[in-house]
């Protein structure tokens, strides 16, 4: 076999067209596509807070918006079911068609979000009809990012594998920009009062344009000249059975372990906790703006966007391995203290308060529910949990202490205790009455000891706070730039994209898609806003040590003679 001019394999045409593409069509198509299928998945969780409001009301200003956090999590939660579903078929049939149906599944889902009657027009077939699209489109998305990576992987030098892959990486970076950049402009344009009305329907609409330009760039493609390889040399003989291959065999079983473990629980942990609980915590915690969050989320995407390409082409230089080491290092030395940070940059007068006036809640610990309810149902209304309410709404750090049986709860902020009420058994009218008099006087009682009701932009040092926020993403880019390139050359072509998408998908979908509601719910349950970051350090911790231990070195191995 001979060689190309990069010094990787020769990729013959084997069965192809004389008119295959060149390797920049193939990249550019591959990642255009993907970035379109990252731009409706993205919109979803930049309107989180606008969503809750129209498709969950009624069951509290906390209820809601973990609703829909866990709405725009379980389209995570069911990608794995995608890739198998569409693993199977890229092994079987091909990259290329397999990857024009998930891009198509996805548009048609995000357009019909954009047209979907909320909760005041049809009641509670709303947020059914809503989880259900979201289902849609994490289905789809779970057979697209491993037939792209793939595709570009197949066509590319072994020398130039990481680079050129790093382009599928970044194209979550141009679809968490596109969807920021069209909610920002149609905000200015509409104002913000109708966009919160009816103009957040818009970003979701314009999915129907970019569907038609992605398909009519990727119905140009070929089939990838490693999967045209395999059919001819396999013949009519072929008895391929990817779910088996893939997952019954310890040959590529265990690789798809270490992959889950090792490689995508601290991509699930890293990448989601620098894109997505930071934008929370800033918005939801420190109270920053919502148009500023936008836009420091936006300028710290856009900055960090060729990162992924850099650790990518890094990785064809000194291996995958160590770039995603030093990734998952600088996350675990960054989440405690920048998060810290954060809150002294963007908001200094909520870090003083809390160190002038540290809050308590004092009641009897049998009252006390956790403040999480993925239904939303409970009512929360005993005396300890209306206090919590109201903090964890403030976005307040507070200790509990516990007091006698059958006493009602206590709120002390610095010197001043609070008492609060007792709702259990109240109807509707009278524990709305008895919610608001309580939340009244709590706030009124923060607010005296300088608890900001909102930060401050003149005192916030928002330089500090990009500085801060680009940390996280040079470790999210360094564990995720190299990734494709890894998981691609861990496994043979003829079960490489079951055996690639499943752990992929497990690791995105439910260690990282589920991370901002499960953060948010310890921050609740346990009344420190940052005791929610010990998710993200469970799993980053954990793929450390595996990969440290039990990942191979990949970088520059022959696709084609993979498990032969």
């Amino acid at each position: 076999m001979g060689t190309d001019q990069s010094g990787g394999s020769a990729r013959a045409d084997v069965g192809g067209s004389d008119k295959d593409p060149g390797l920049k069509t193939v990249v550019t198509a591959s990642a255009a596509g993907t970035a379109f299928e990252w731009y409706d998945f993205f919109i979803f969780g930049s309107l989180a807070a606008v969503i809750a409001r129209h498709f969950y009301a009624d069951v509290g200003e906390a209820t809601a918006y973990i609703l829909a956090l866990l709405t725009f999590g379980v389209g995570f939660v069911v990608r794995p079911l995608g890739a198998l579903v569409f693993g199977w078929f890229g092994d079987r049939t091909g990259r290329k068609t397999t990857f024009l149906v998930t891009i198509s599944l996805m548009g048609v889902a995000t357009v019909l979000i954009g047209v979907l009657p909320d909760y005041d027009t049809i009641g509670m077939a709303a947020p059914i009809l809503l989880v259900l699209l979201r289902i849609l489109q994490g289905f789809a998305l779970g057979g697209e990012y491993g037939g792209a990576a793939i595709y570009v992987a197949e066509h590319a030098p072994d020398r130039k594998r990481g680079f050129l892959t790093g382009w599928i990486q970044t194209t979550a970076a141009m679809g968490l920009i596109m969807a920021l950049v069209v909610i920002i402009v149609t905000r200015l344009i509409v104002g913000s009062e109708a966009f919160d009305e009816w103009g957040w329907r818009i970003p979701f609409l314009l999915s129907l344009p970019l569907l038609a330009i992605s398909l009519w760039i990727r119905l140009k493609l070929n089939e990838s000249p490693a999967y045209r390889r395999m059919e001819a040399e396999a013949g009519d003989n072929d008895r391929r059975a990817p779910y088996r291959e893939a997952f019954g065999t310890w040959r590529n079983g265990r690789f798809v372990l270490i992959a889950l473990v090792g490689v995508m629980f601290a991509q699930g942990a890293v990448w989601y906790c620098g894109y997505f609980y930071t934008r929370f915590f800033m918005e939801r915690v420190i109270k920053l703006d919502v148009a500023t969050v936008d836009l420091l989320v936006l300028a710290v995407t856009a900055c960090s966007a060729f990162l992924y390409v850099f650790f990518g082409w890094l990785s064809d230089k000194v291996g995958r391995k160590p770039v995603m080491l030093f990734g998952m290092v600088l996350a675990l030395a960054a989440y405690f203290p920048g998060f810290q940070a954060l809150v002294q940059a963007a908001n200094p007068a909520l870090a003083e308060a809390q160190v002038r006036a540290p809050v308590t809640v004092i009641a009897d610990p049998a009252t006390c529910a956790v403040q999480f309810d993925p239904v939303g149902k409970a009512a929360f209304a005993s005396s300890c949990d209306l206090a919590k309410q109201v903090l964890s709404n403030a976005g307040v750090t507070y200790e509990n202490r516990a007091a006698p049986a059958g006493s009602l709860a206590v709120v002390q902020v610095g010197g001043v205790a609070v008492q609060s009420a007792e709702g259990a058994g109240l109807d509707a009218a009278a524990l709305a009455q008895t919610r608001t008099a309580v939340d009244g006087r709590i706030r009124t009682a923060l607010a005296s000891a300088g608890y900001p009701e909102r930060a401050d932009p003149e005192r916030a040092n928002l330089p500090l706070v990009f500085l801060i926020l680009m940390i996280f993403m040079v470790a999210a880019t360094a564990v995720y730039g190299p990734q494709a390139a890894a998981l691609v050359e861990l496994f043979p072509t003829r079960v490489r994209y079951t055996a690639m998408s499943l752990p992929y998908n497990i690791g995105t979908g439910w260690v990282g898609g589920l991370l901002p509601a499960a953060s948010f719910a310890l921050v609740a349950a346990s009344g420190n806003i940052y005791f929610g970051l010990w998710y993200s350090v469970a799993f980053t911790a954990i793929a450390l040590v595996v990969a440290l231990i039990w990942l191979p070195e990949t970088r520059g191995r022959d696709l084609n003679t993979i498990g032969t």
